[in-house]
């Protein structure tokens, strides 16, 4: 066989390799050692018949890559924690932009819905709230404490229960894209709905500012993690709609576990929030600039850590794949 046909015959599949060995993480033990397998028995052909070819120098850099991948010491260290944090769940979220956008849309679009319902039916609020709780905030509203509701019951409990009621949604949005992204959205929307009519129903009563600025305390990291929980949620199901050159199951395996990534990052800034509104949102007579102050931090981390840094890492992601394909190419 003329090096050219060798070449033509295997090129796509080589290139496909390439781009899998990249990321060898979101790959199965099995399906590497497939990889391993081939290569190996095509750097076998090629060094007996083309030995001083470029093509051979290429499928020798492929194999050795994934030779030192497969076989490496695999026990976790410190090392690996910090780079799971700081560079595997920052490239999950730019991988998966789109679901991550598709989620904060959807949620923004009932949000809209929420208030739009409460404009036009005065008794939506007691619907989605229920009567209880409609009643109670009203009646905090004319004592002039209308976020009182925070107030109730020890710390401590406050803490639990929310936190334990907070990460019931994160699990439920994030499992639900087992059965396609269709049915994450329906959680998206019913939390988001929720979130368009307590809000407004606030600003109805004239204690808008007074309400956001306790309620964004907790609500800026709570807010923040339904939408990514949400878009976990799409993109575990686009695994079955969308698997592209893989298999529908190795699809989804591959997605499930960009999802399980992003839901890991997304757990203890769920507890964290639940921390802020069990402790420090009840307590409106602390001073003004330190639940800014709250606020502010709280955005600030969401923005570094789930936008500006996996723009940075998947953009190096990006060059070092275009440098490796150059270099491939020569």
């Amino acid at each position: 066989m003329r090096e050219s046909v060798f070449i033509k015959h295997n090129i796509a599949r080589w290139r496909d390799y390439q781009r899998r060995i990249d990321s060898p993480s979101d790959e199965s033990p099995d399906t590497l050692a497939q990889m391993y397998t081939e290569l190996t028995s095509d750097l076998a052909f090629s060094r007996t018949h083309f030995p001083d070819a470029t093509i051979t120098t290429m499928l020798n850099a492929m194999t050795l890559k994934l030779h030192n991948e497969i076989y490496s010491d695999r026990n976790e260290q410190w090392s690996r924690l910090w780079t799971f944090w700081t560079q595997e769940v920052p490239q999950a979220v730019y991988d998966n932009r789109k679901a991550m956008l598709a989620s904060l849309a959807v949620f923004v679009f009932f949000v809209c819905v929420g208030i739009a319902s409460l404009m036009n039916d005065a008794d939506f609020a007691r619907l989605i709230l229920g009567d209880y709780y409609v009643d109670m905030t009203i009646e905090n509203i004319k004592n002039g404490v209308p976020t009182d509701v925070y107030s109730h019951g020890p710390e401590a409990d406050s803490f639990f229960g929310i936190m334990l009621n907070n990460l019931k949604v994160d699990v439920l949005s994030i499992s639900m894209g087992i059965f396609t992204p269709f049915a994450t959205a329906l959680i998206i929307m019913y939390n988001a709905i929720m979130v368009g009519a307590f809000t407004f129903f606030f600003f109805q009563y004239g204690v808008f500012g007074d309400a956001l600025l306790a309620i964004m305390q907790h609500g800026t990291l709570e807010i923040s993690t339904m939408v990514l929980s949400g878009g976990a949620g799409f993109v575990m199901g686009s695994g079955w709609l969308f698997p592209g050159t893989y298999s529908r199951m190795m699809s989804f395996r591959r997605k499930a576990k960009e999802a399980l990534k992003i839901a890991v990052s997304v757990f203890p800034v769920t507890i964290v929030a639940a921390f802020i509104e069990g402790y420090l949102t009840r307590h409106t007579e602390y001073p003004l600039a330190f639940r800014v102050l709250v606020i502010v931090l709280s955005a600030a981390f969401i923005i570094f850590y789930y936008i500006v840094l996996p723009y940075m890492v998947g953009r190096k992601h990006r060059k070092q794949s275009v440098t490796d394909e150059q270099q491939s190419a020569l």
